[in-house]
């Protein structure tokens, strides 16, 4: 028998066929009261029934409590009858209870006289679909969500045209908009207005389309006028054909970066500076200490000079006039060594608690003086203010250079203005300021009201031997030497200064927070010969000196052994049957210094008194800008009255049992 074919089939048959074929959506039809009167196999797959559990029943049985109390189904049948069709989606309910998301049309059926007979129904389960759907808003809305959360950028959309089209909440911390008050608007509003006259917007977005982004750094304006600085990064933005249809945006504030690398790089200056300074200092130093070695014999034979030119036979007038020009010549070589030793921390410095009230106003009067009528001095004192302890005559040559330095930028006259104020320097400031530690410091400013200085002399104004002044009117130390005594006190020292708007140097000195005494002054003994007959062994490596050294002790009436070193000094100090009263040692030699010297010495000797010598002391007997205790130093250059001034008090002491 032959295989039956569709088409052999009559109408009715084909159509009941296609009925039941069809398993992907439920078809079936209503009565007129809403009662279940066919059902095919894709209506037994999708909800679950056999025909013969639902036939009959009511097609409401399919909707959810809540759309059945609605009234929904018959809603739907109303409709249908009345309009020739409804549509809609909504959940609906399986055999097994489960819920699946429905896609249904109910559609009303009629006869040839176009009266109403049923309805028929197609529903098709479109749960994947509305999961994807949910889970695409899920995840639009945790993406939005994250948008949102990130504070730290502003990150918005913006149409080809430039338009803003969304806003997160960084976008509106950054730049202190709300989403109403700037979408729609045009993003050049967050530009300055040099930018957008340059066309800088419209290039931006230009760039990006152009190169696939756009990335650049520069200045943005916020809501309230004020400006920040921002790091842009423009991407555009295409649909699957390719097509431009805007561009994203993210924006962030850098400000406090940017403001962190410029004050890196301060500091950074600054550190070079400070290293340029030391290094200079090294070398001012060590010129210093052979300089001073040729003036102590400069300056010793000028004095032998002067004091035998007093008593020849026959006056010479113009050999004491050339003397006298030639020691103050040395001198003022001496006073310059002096300064180079200053700026390179290498002078023995003696410090003594101070009062900065009390001395800035014993000092007024002095300091007056100097510069002369023209320029006012005045002090301002503060109440309680905190003790110091620093070299007062190295204070007073500091304050002397600033006083004259404010003079000489008032030609017109003027005021300078010396105030003292107690202050904290916090981590902050000494981030800035790196040679400084934080701490309390006594703060002594001198301000004047001069012509001031521009950025690259301010920059100078601390190096040795620079000087604005004319040639012959400065030797440019006078700074550096001030710059010198303040590192080495422990403190810090800037310049404020702008051209004709005055100066003011900031001197900070550390607090002095251990309880003192009051010292009484040192008293020297006076100068003469001696009686006793005492034996001083001279101790210096340098010739010249030490016969300079040793010529001089003999006229006063003493005793000489001299040493080129120190092994040959513990040689003399080894031998029991030589008498020493006292050894005049140089602290800077080859070998075994002079500090170490003084030590063997006296474990040699016990109670042998040293008496130190030195024009660069490079930290043997004065650490942290002071003398060890117990040193007794004399700084080179020596003038022969000093010699023996200091020689005459050592010895005496000791004699006193001091």
């Amino acid at each position: 028998m032959a295989p039956k074919r569709i088409e052999d089939l009559d109408d009715a048959r084909r159509l009941q066929l296609l009925v039941e074929g069809i398993v992907d959506y439920a078809l079936y039809t209503i009565s007129l009261d809403g009662l279940v009167v066919s059902w095919n196999s894709g209506a037994r797959r999708l909800k679950g029934y056999e025909p013969a559990e639902i036939i009959g029943r009511p097609y409401a049985t399919f909707f959810s409590a809540e759309d059945r109390e609605r009234g929904l189904p018959a809603t739907a049948l109303h409709t249908a009858a009345t309009v020739g069709r409804f549509e809609a989606e909504g959940w609906r309910i399986r055999k097994d209870g489960s819920r699946f998301w429905a896609s249904a049309v109910v559609d009303a059926v009629r006869d040839e006289d176009g009266e109403l007979i049923g309805f028929a129904k197609i529903t098709r389960d479109m749960t994947d679909r509305e999961q994807a759907l949910k889970h695409l808003a899920e995840t639009n809305a945790s993406f939005r969500r994250l948008i949102d959360a990130v504070v730290d950028y502003a990150i918005f959309q913006i149409d080809p045209d430039g338009i803003v089209v969304t806003w997160n909440s960084g976008a509106q911390r950054i730049k202190g908009y709300s989403a109403d008050e700037i979408v729609g608007k045009h993003f050049s509003l967050f530009y300055t207005e040099e930018d957008r006259n340059a066309g800088m917007p419209a290039r931006a977005l230009e760039s990006a389309v152009r190169d696939g982004r756009f990335e650049a750094e520069g200045f943005r304006v916020r809501k309230d006028g004020s400006r920040f600085c921002a790091f842009v990064v423009i991407d555009p933005i295409r649909n699957e054909r390719g097509e431009l249809i805007g561009f994203a945006k993210v924006t962030r504030d850098i400000t406090e970066r940017m403001q962190a690398q410029r004050q890196l790089q301060e500091i950074q200056e600054q550190l070079a500076t400070s290293q340029k300074m030391e290094a200079i200092g090294q070398l001012s130093g060590g010129i210093a200490h052979d300089f001073n070695n040729l003036l102590m014999i400069v300056i010793g034979n000028l004095e032998t000079a002067q004091r035998n030119a007093k008593h020849p036979r026959s006056p010479n007038p113009n050999l004491e006039r050339a003397l006298g020009n030639a020691m103050r010549g040395a001198q003022r070589a001496a006073a310059l060594t002096s300064r180079l030793l200053a700026f390179s921390r290498r002078q023995a410095l003696d410090p003594k608690p101070i009062d900065p009230n009390r001395f800035l106003s014993s000092a007024a009067d002095f300091l007056q003086r100097a510069i002369g009528e023209r320029v006012e001095v005045e002090v301002v004192g503060t109440a309680g203010s905190w003790q110091i302890e620093v070299d007062p005559n190295h204070l007073e040559t500091t304050l002397l250079n600033l006083v004259i330095n404010s003079r000489d930028a008032m030609p017109d006259g003027g005021k300078v203005t010396l105030e003292v104020a107690n202050v904290f320097a916090d981590e902050e400031y000494c981030r800035l300021n790196p040679e400084l530690s934080p701490g309390q410091y006594v703060l002594i400013c001198v301000s004047d009201t001069g012509c001031g200085m521009p950025p690259d002399v301010v920059d100078h104004a601390f190096e040795p031997f620079f000087t604005t002044k004319e040639l012959g009117h400065g030797t440019g130390l006078g700074l550096s030497q001030v710059y010198g005594f303040v590192k080495q006190s422990g403190g810090h020292v800037k310049i404020y200064s702008e051209d004709g708007q005055g100066t003011t140097i900031k001197i900070y000195l550390p607090r002095l927070t251990r309880s003192v005494e009051r010292d009484e002054p040192p008293t020297f003994g006076t100068p003469g010969r001696s009686e006793l007959g005492e034996v001083i062994l001279v101790v210096e490596d340098d010739e010249d000196v030490r016969l300079y050294i040793s010529d001089a002790l003999r006229s006063f009436g003493y005793h000489v052994l001299a040493s080129a070193h120190a092994q040959s000094a513990l040689a003399v100090l080894n031998d029991n049957s030589a008498r020493i009263d006292l050894m005049l040692t140089d602290v800077v030699m080859p070998g075994m210094n002079g500090r170490e010297l003084g030590r063997r010495a006296q474990e040699i000797r016990p109670g042998l008194s040293v008496l130190y010598m030195s024009g660069y002391s490079r930290n043997a007997v004065v650490h942290q800008g002071r003398l060890d205790d117990g040193i007794e130093l004399l700084q080179k250059p020596i003038t022969q009255t000093h010699l023996a001034a200091r020689v005459r008090d050592v010895l005496d002491r000791v004699a006193a049992g001091h």
